[in-house]
């Protein structure tokens, strides 16, 4: 309906609204339906005889030569029709009691009527209302002085005819003119109201066809309008791989309701490398840098110029290979498993004999922070003693624990590896658990990690995830765009759908708030 809009625009409203009125103010008298009108003009009025009180000589035609009465003679020609929109019936002429036989009566000033004749009516039954010689019922044409008075005379509607007027006398600058009284209409001289010509109506049609079409072909060449919410550009989102699915679907939601305008790249290397990344970006730029860093959790200097903005609350599990015979462990065992203090399942109730394997993530890695904080109590894991997570490096070492760069290669490496635990954003690990059955997820302190678990808060591993800007972004950036775009329907379905809860949902803003307290 872009066309549409463009006909709106107020310029153009403007230029048809002049040729709407041009129209009018031409067909007004003519068009409005509902109005009896009887209109007249002078077609011509000349002097045929010279007139003795006139300074101008004028040609004395041969007839008038032994006619002295007729010194100054002039003829008239008058037309009188029905150029209203509805029939004029003979009762429709108000008249008084005793002229009831009268409709009109045409006037000539400081003029006499000589003779009149009827010429060119419409239709030849108008002739039998207008006889030059009247009857007691039907008097006809009455000369008096200077004025003829007509009889009612029934009009169609376009009906006409036309009085060929004879007259002497000097007359007067006043114009000859009709008089008389018409029920719901008027009698009205149409010189100023004549008809466009067709060149004229030809042309405003054209202007009125212009103006319909021109929206029309703007529309064709030019392209669409963006959708609301939407901007042009490019973004590079990066940071959390916990949050990379999220961020995947965002993008190909946004684009896809912005048609192709935006074009948005997803480069997920860590929540810590992934605010480096803005920050040099930021510190490079120009103007402002169109980059969007998600981080799971505070970002970790605390830089000012880095704007975050709260999006919700992420889940996190913590998953064993499917051969550890154990689901749920207290965080007080688990600190003990990552402290080295427990090295064997067997160690504890009901598990298997094999070497406890920690699979972890690099100290770039938001997920790590979240795990040494909110599971560990605060303490940091133990340092890496394995490149292959399956046997250590040193032989005076009873940890045997490595370290990857994504939630994917975490997940993968603990499913592979006998005796293997990890941690994993919730909705990736529950995924694979559930589609490859070669890992399973633990409870914590016997509560289910899912998202209600977090919003009552019983279920301890979860971290707020924010979307770091380099300062306050352009309110028609992109950058600005897709943050209301992660705010809205679209991006708060995608946000649960991932096993995340959207802060920007009212049901989850409680939650959130406590998420921001110290």
């Amino acid at each position: 309906m872009g066309w549409l809009t463009q006909l709106l625009a107020p310029e153009n409203l403007l230029a048809l609204l002049g040729v709407v009125v041009t129209v009018g103010g031409l067909s007004y008298e003519r068009l409005i339906p509902g109005r009896k009108r009887v209109g007249y003009r002078v077609q011509m009025d000349t002097l045929i005889d010279d007139n003795p009180n006139d300074g101008h000589i004028h040609h004395r035609l041969r007839m008038l030569e032994n006619t002295p009465d007729l010194a100054g003679a002039s003829l008239v020609l008058l037309r009188i029709e029905n150029d209203g929109f509805r029939s004029i019936d003979i009762d429709d002429y108000i008249t008084a009691p005793s002229t009831e036989h009268r409709g009109l009566t045409a006037i000539f000033p400081n003029r006499t009527v000589m003779d009149v004749a009827v010429t060119e009516p419409s239709h030849p039954d108008l002739l039998r209302y207008l006889p030059q010689r009247g009857t007691e019922t039907n008097p006809g044409l009455i000369c008096r002085d200077n004025e003829i008075s007509l009889p009612r005379v029934p009009l169609n509607k376009g009906d006409h005819f036309k009085l060929l007027v004879l007259l002497t006398g000097a007359g007067t600058d006043k114009e000859p003119h009709v008089v008389g009284r018409i029920r719901e209409g008027r009698v009205r001289n149409n010189e100023n109201f004549r008809r466009p010509s067709n060149r004229v109506l030809g042309l405003i049609g054209s202007l009125v066809v212009l103006m319909l079409l021109q929206p029309i072909g703007f529309q064709l060449l030019e392209p669409d309008p963006l959708r609301q919410g939407c901007a042009e550009g490019t973004l590079t989102v990066v940071g959390s791989t916990a949050f990379e699915p999220v961020m995947n679907d965002l993008d190909t939601a946004y684009e896809d309701d912005c048609e192709g305008a935006a074009h948005i790249t997803v480069n997920a290397q860590g929540s810590v490398r992934g605010t480096d990344t803005l920050r040099n970006a930021g510190e490079g730029a120009k103007g402002f840098p169109a980059y969007l860093s998600f981080s799971d959790g505070l970002e970790v200097t605390g830089d000012p110029k880095l704007k975050g903005h709260l999006t919700a609350l992420s889940v996190y599990t913590v998953a064993v290979n499917k051969d550890v015979g154990i689901s749920d462990l207290s965080l007080a065992d688990v600190r003990k498993i990552y402290s080295g203090e427990i090295t064997n399942w067997k160690q504890l109730p009901g598990g298997p004999d094999l070497p406890i394997r920690l699979v972890s993530r690099d100290g770039k890695s938001g997920t790590r922070g979240v795990f040494e904080n909110r599971v560990l109590g605060g303490k940091t894991e133990p340092g890496r003693t394995s490149d292959n997570c399956r046997t250590p490096k040193f032989d005076n070492t009873h940890i045997i624990r490595c370290e990857l760069d994504s939630t994917r290669e975490v997940l993968k490496t603990v499913a592979r590896t006998p005796g293997a635990i990890g941690y994993a954003e919730l909705k990736a690990a529950k995924d694979r658990a559930e589609r490859q059955k070669d890992l399973h997820l633990l409870r914590l302190n016997g509560q289910q990690p899912s998202i209600a678990t977090v919003r009552h808060e019983t279920y301890p591993f979860w971290e707020p995830e924010y979307a770091y800007t380099y300062g306050t972004p352009p309110p028609n950036s992109l950058t600005s765009k897709f943050l209301d775009f992660l705010a809205g329907d679209t991006g708060r379905n995608l946000i649960e759908h991932h096993g995340h809860l959207p802060c920007s949902a009212p049901e989850n803003q409680q939650a959130c708030r406590r998420a921001q307290r110290p």
